[in-house]
């Protein structure tokens, strides 16, 4: 039967025609965003899952921005340290040398002053953006900014906390992983060597002994102060890499639930686009059946 008020054939077609555009029209937006999966409706799961996996990725990204500024505050103290026991070094060598008899004292302790005026300095310079990690009686704070929950940790008089990482607990909450070390304290070393003064003619070699003694304790926890913060700052690059690492396999699996295949789009928009035509034109035949009832009325 053929009717004029209805047209079955059209309506199939326009049908198939609509479920193709709206096909068409998810395709162009996966091509044009590079993403299968834009929001909770197009796959819940994988879209809370990516969404809690990017903001992991966040965290530790701004963790790591926080680490290298540490990084720096270390590094930046451990020259100073090492620069502090090299001048340690030389001052036990004038030391030793004004065991002698026949040697001018006086001017030996002009030397140590001198000595001692350059350690003073590299002190006050061995900081970096205000953060002083070669004083250990000075309390301070080192901001490391994150999101997502994460806390800094707060600098004490001798040991500095500096949060490494997060993990998540049982009700999906994050909370922090950290590591600390120790501040070192160069000023009392200085102190101990500016209390040394080989200048009295009237000192015995006992004394001078001891004063020996004492510059080389003092070079000994230079050193032990330099290779303390040189094991931090090693530390500190090791959980950079690893979070550096850790970052880019996130980042990799949440691109393989999310991002688009884009060869595998670019032959679904061309097969959809040929199904469009085909569809446009199965529309234009149906809509021209009724036009062949009109002859029957001739």
């Amino acid at each position: 039967m053929s009717s004029i008020n209805t047209n079955a054939s059209a309506m199939n077609a326009l049908s198939t025609l609509r479920g193709i555009n709206k096909n068409l029209e998810s395709t162009q937006s996966r091509i044009s965003t590079g993403l299968k999966i834009q929001s909770g409706k197009d796959n819940a799961a994988y879209f809370s899952i990516s969404e809690s996996m990017s903001s992991d990725s966040s965290v530790y990204k701004a963790i790591d921005e926080g680490l290298t500024l540490t990084k720096n505050s270390i590094s930046t103290a451990r020259l100073g340290a090492e620069s502090i026991a090299s001048l340690a070094e030389t001052f036990s060598e004038r030391v030793a040398f004004a065991q002698g008899d026949a040697v001018d004292r006086e001017a030996i302790q002009d030397e140590l002053n001198g000595l001692i005026n350059q350690m003073k300095n590299t002190i006050q310079q061995a900081t970096f953006n205000g953060d002083d990690l070669v004083n250990a009686a000075q309390a301070e704070n080192i901001v490391l900014g994150t999101s997502g929950g994460v806390l800094a940790l707060s600098v004490g008089a001798t040991a500095v906390g500096v949060v490494t990482g997060i993990t998540r607990d049982s009700t999906g909450g994050l909370d922090t992983t950290a590591m600390s070390f120790n501040k070192v304290d160069l000023s009392s070393i200085v102190a101990s060597l500016s209390a040394i003064d080989v200048s009295d003619a009237a000192l015995s070699a006992g004394d001078l002994q001891t004063a020996l003694a004492d510059a080389k304790t003092a070079f000994d926890d230079a050193t032990d102060a330099a290779t303390s913060l040189g094991i931090a700052e090693k530390s500190i690059e090791n959980q950079q890499e690893f979070l550096n690492n850790l970052t880019d396999n996130i980042d990799t699996g949440v691109g393989a639930m999310v991002d688009a295949d884009m060869e595998e789009e670019a032959a679904r928009l061309q097969a959809l686009q040929v199904q469009q035509q085909l569809a446009t034109q199965s529309l234009s035949i149906a809509n021209s059946s009724p036009q062949s009832i009109l002859s029957l009325f001739q």
